[in-house]
Order: C-alpha cells, then sequence, then structure tokens
C-alpha cells in the first residue's frame, strides 16, 4: 500500500508541475495571473498533493484492485469531480474566472488524476 500511495503521488506531483510550470503557465497567466502569488507557500503545496493523492488512493487506486485500466477510469472520474467541484464554484463565485479556464481545468484534473492512478497501480503490479 505503501508504495502503491508514494508512485501515485511522485507520479501526480511530478506530472503537476510540468503541467503548471511549464506547459500552461502561460495559459495559468492570462488567465488569472492577477490571483498567482509571487511565491508557492509550500505547506499547503504539500498538504494539497498528500490529502488529494490519499483521496485518490482510497477512491480510485484501491477499488480498482490492480486493474490499471479501471485505475484510470476511476481516477479520472474521481479528478473530474474534485477539479469540477472546485472550478465551479470559483466560477460561480469569483470575478473573472472564466468558463474556458475551468473546462480545461477539470479536464486537466481528470486526465492528470487518471493517468496517476494508472501508474501508482502499474507500479504496485511491479512488487
Amino acid at each position: 500500500m505503501i508504495v502503491t500511495y508514494l508512485a501515485t503521488l511522485i507520479a501526480f506531483a511530478g506530472i503537476d508541475f510540468v503541467w503548471l510550470g511549464y506547459i500552461a503557465q502561460g495559459y495559468y497567466k492570462s488567465q488569472i495571473g492577477h490571483l498567482i502569488a509571487a511565491d508557492v507557500n509550500l505547506p499547503a503545496a504539500a498538504a494539497f498533493y498528500l490529502i488529494y493523492v490519499l483521496g485518490l488512493f482510497i477512491f480510485a487506486v484501491q477499488p480498482a484492485g490492480g486493474g490499471v485500466m479501471k485505475a484510470l477510469m476511476q481516477g479520472a472520474t474521481f479528478g473530474f469531480f474534485c477539479y469540477a467541484t472546485y472550478d465551479l464554484t470559483n466560477l460561480a463565485t469569483l470575478k473573472n474566472w472564466s468558463l474556458p479556464l475551468s473546462l480545461t481545468d477539470m479536464a486537466w484534473g481528470a486526465l492528470l488524476s487518471g493517468v496517476s492512478a494508472a501508474i501508482g497501480t502499474f507500479v504496485a503490479g511491479k512488487f
């Protein structure tokens, strides 16, 4: 269980780092640059990754029972609902939060969560 959690965590954080830091950085700055802090709050970021991946592990990876495709699908579903909660709440309550940003982020959450759950399940199957 620890190996699976750690593999999922490393996959999730690593892929998200590349997405946020390189691939989509310009897009997020163009959409919500006025809200982005100059420095990342590392304790809050660490807490998010640890807690979110624990939820991903509990609700997607473990129920998949070692099936990589099942983990992929359940992870994507979990990610979609979690990111939809965040993005649609922001869309409903924040000025200048756009529908395209919400849709992009929800799709990213589903993809990232599904792939991370699948990677964690795959790695665990090797042990």
